[in-house]
């Protein structure tokens, strides 16, 4: 089980540095499959070592990475994710920080779909995974204090369940979209 308080991204120099799009899929590369060296990230995205070196510093800086201590020897570093329960400040009042919180969103949110769009159209290859996997669309009727409330515990839920890469696991992508439903008569 993971404890962790929630991190609200507000700082306008973090969310610029996470908002960067290799750095989003940096991170996203060692959240999902452990650590790495900047050689074997720049390899895989094809960047200059020099590029996918500084990327990380610039991650760790702000405190989303960190060094792979237990895998790291001599030159040879390798990097992890930190660990953490990130969100986006919900009324930003700096329009700087709305506009790269909203960037930061937009990347996400893209990088779910895409995800899912690639699972579903090849479902066959995931073998028990595929099995084991579940899809719902449900709703509820909330106040807004539940609406919090709901949020908090599907996230403690989730930390509950988390895992480091392992031989035997795969990582699972785990969608969660809480908002109000927007009323087709409210669009005119």
């Amino acid at each position: 089980m993971v404890d962790r308080q929630p991190r609200i991204l507000s700082d306008i120099e973090a969310l610029k540095a996470l908002a960067h799009p290799l750095r989003q899929q940096m991170l996203t590369r060692l959240q999902q499959r452990g650590s790495a060296t900047s050689a074997d990230l720049a390899n895989e995205f094809d960047v200059d070592r020099g590029a996918a070196s500084y990327h990380l510093r610039q991650l760790a800086r702000f405190g989303f990475v960190e060094d792979d201590t237990e895998r790291s020897a001599g030159r040879r570093r390798y990097w992890r994710a930190v660990p953490q329960d990130m969100r986006l400040p919900r009324r930003p009042a700096d329009a700087d920080v709305a506009a790269a919180a909203f960037e930061i969103g937009r990347q996400w949110l893209e990088r779910s779909e895409n995800d899912l769009h690639t699972y579903l159209s090849q479902r066959e290859k995931f073998g028990e995974f595929a099995v084991a996997a579940q899809h719902s669309f449900g709703g509820t009727a909330l106040t807004e204090e539940e609406l919090a409330q709901f949020g908090e515990e599907y996230i403690a839920f989730l930390n509950r369940w988390h895992r480091d890469p392992a031989p035997g696991r795969r990582h699972i992508t785990v969608l969660f979209h809480a908002f109000p439903t927007p009323n087709p008569a409210d669009a005119s």
